[in-house]
């Protein structure tokens, strides 16, 4: 999809996307689901450095709130981890583009599951 990592660290990273025509619905806005798998992939990113050796991550449930729509430009994506557990983690992800001032676009909230890796 051609997503550029621009930060990543414990905790936090930032991703950004040219929006391409053939990312547009019918009527030409970008696909939601585009903007939910970037702030999945920025919330996931956000994780992992936070893992020890031997667990992964499976998402357990993702929720996505649309507030703007983009036909076109960069969008970048922000995935913050709010708490890592044993078992469970939580973490929210914002996708917004620049446009003179941030322009939030969607907000996602998500749990995942703290697995261990055969």
């Amino acid at each position: 999809m051609g997503i550029d990592l621009v930060e990543s660290g414990p905790g936090k990273a930032v991703l950004k996307m040219q929006v391409r025509p053939d990312m547009l619905n019918g009527v030409g806005w970008l696909q939601g689901g585009i903007l939910v798998a970037l702030a999945d992939e920025a919330m996931a990113l956000a994780l992992y450095p936070m893992l020890s050796n031997g667990e992964g991550i499976a998402t357990i449930s993702e929720s996505t709130s649309f507030v703007k729509g983009t036909r076109e430009g960069i969008i970048f994506a922000e995935g913050t981890v709010l708490k890592k557990g044993r078992r469970v983690a939580f973490a929210e992800g914002e996708v917004w583009m620049e446009n003179g001032k941030k322009v939030l676009l969607s907000r996602t909230t998500a749990a995942f599951a703290v697995t261990l890796t055969p």
